[in-house]
């Protein structure tokens, strides 16, 4: 009889004990499972915001750009990307031309100092075309805690690449969209090319995306500012800005071919 019942009471306690292990896990799997949704939500709120579908059909955008840091001009002139990010061409009012296709770089024999031709070509078009980047192939996406820059709390997740995607996969990106109309309006980010991972992270920057305007019913901002940032203490110093004009889509694909006297980078 006290057999019977001890394989009664130990079955019950297993069980109870399986029911237990069963209801942490289908838990933990609820809990996935509503993060991936939620940063699932976060990006097609962000790519309907900006009208990725329609922006897609457009061939290129084209525009005036001009991006000064600390008070002298970076970089300025008429810069054309592809809707899809695979080709684009900055024409700089000095004369120098930089041309991309897909993974390679060319640029006008007048450039001498090329220690910078690749950021060029890439970094500018991403900062543009970001809204339209966020799903690419290679994006990692994680839940960010703290969505707080000053009085403005924002919709926040932190973006990361898989290895080997793109020039520098190391790099990440904290996306904050605003929480009334999804758009983003502001990126913290690395910048690892040329530094360790350790160097990046201990001087984070941020863009912030300013004075929308509609073309062809997609929104652009026709402002940027660049930022020091803290995890914890947000945009803290501006150190730079862009001003973009005359934005418009074009459709002549031959700006992009590269002339015979171009050289490779």
């Amino acid at each position: 009889m006290t057999k019977y019942l001890f394989l009664t009471c130990l079955f019950l306690c297993i069980t109870a004990c399986k029911n237990d292990s069963t209801k942490n896990n289908s838990t933990d799997e609820l809990s996935s499972s509503n993060s991936e949704l939620s940063i699932n939500t976060f990006v097609s709120s962000i790519e309907k915001a900006h009208k990725k579908e329609h922006f897609l059909k457009e061939s290129a955008i084209q525009l005036q750009l001009n991006i000064q840091f600390g008070g002298n001009e970076r970089l300025n002139g008429t810069v054309t990307f592809s809707t899809d990010s695979s080709k684009g061409k900055l024409e700089l009012s000095n004369g120098d031309t930089i041309i991309y296709i897909d993974n390679e770089v060319f640029y006008s024999p007048s450039i001498t100092n090329t220690q910078r031709i690749r950021f060029d070509a890439y970094t500018w078009s991403y900062f543009l075309l970001f809204p339209y980047k966020l799903s690419d192939d290679g994006t990692v996406w994680n839940s960010y805690p703290n969505s707080q820059l000053g009085d403005i709390k924002y919709n926040a997740q932190k973006l990361s690449f898989k290895s080997g995607v793109g020039d520098a996969p190391d790099d990440w990106y904290v996306v904050y969209s605003n929480p009334n109309s999804n758009l983003l309006e502001v990126a913290a980010y690395i910048v690892t090319s040329g530094k360790t991972i350790e160097e990046a992270e201990a001087d984070p920057h941020a863009i912030k995306y300013e004075d929308f305007v509609a073309v062809n019913n997609i929104p652009f901002a026709r402002k940027w500012t660049f930022w020091e940032w803290e995890a914890k203490l947000g945009l803290t110093h501006q150190i730079g800005e862009a001003t973009l004009k005359n934005i418009k889509f074009i459709e002549d694909q031959k700006l992009f071919e590269v002339p015979q006297d171009f050289l490779k980078n």
